[in-house]
């Protein structure tokens, strides 16, 4: 198949073969047109090759954000928790001896933990906002 730059130039080949007459105005318009021809057609080639290019780099952000969007949420709170959460600790205070302790988020995500200090039970509102949960609701 011919790229557009190809037929306009087997156009402006096909009228020079014709041997007009320079002197008239048709071939003036000819002309004219032809070179108007040539002008679209390299256009039309520069915009698709910024379109390939485009493309290529759409396509790689459009992979890049799908790998952070497995990252992001895999990771998420949701039901399908598997009980693999990593170490980390959350500092709370206490509201009964006003002590700060530390909970590992299961005890967090399960909404309730005792205070080492003075047993009391704290209950914790834990709110995830994933869009999982956010369709159950």
């Amino acid at each position: 198949m011919m790229t557009v730059t190809e037929k306009a130039a087997y156009v402006k080949g096909l009228a020079e073969g014709l041997n007009l007459d320079e002197s008239k105005p048709e071939t003036k318009l000819i002309n004219a047109m032809l070179d108007v021809i040539d002008d679209l057609a390299l256009s039309v080639a520069d915009l698709e090759d910024e379109l390939a290019i485009v493309s290529e780099q759409v396509d790689a952000v459009d992979e890049d954000l799908g790998d952070l969007e497995e990252y992001v949420y895999d990771d998420c709170c949701c039901d399908d928790y598997d009980g693999d959460y990593d170490d980390e600790m959350y500092e709370v205070e206490c509201p009964s001896c006003h002590e700060t302790v530390a909970f590992d988020e299961a005890s967090l995500i399960e909404g309730f933990a005792e205070c080492p200090n003075c047993g009391e039970k704290l209950e914790f509102d834990f709110d995830c906002d994933c869009d999982d949960c956010a369709d159950e609701e």
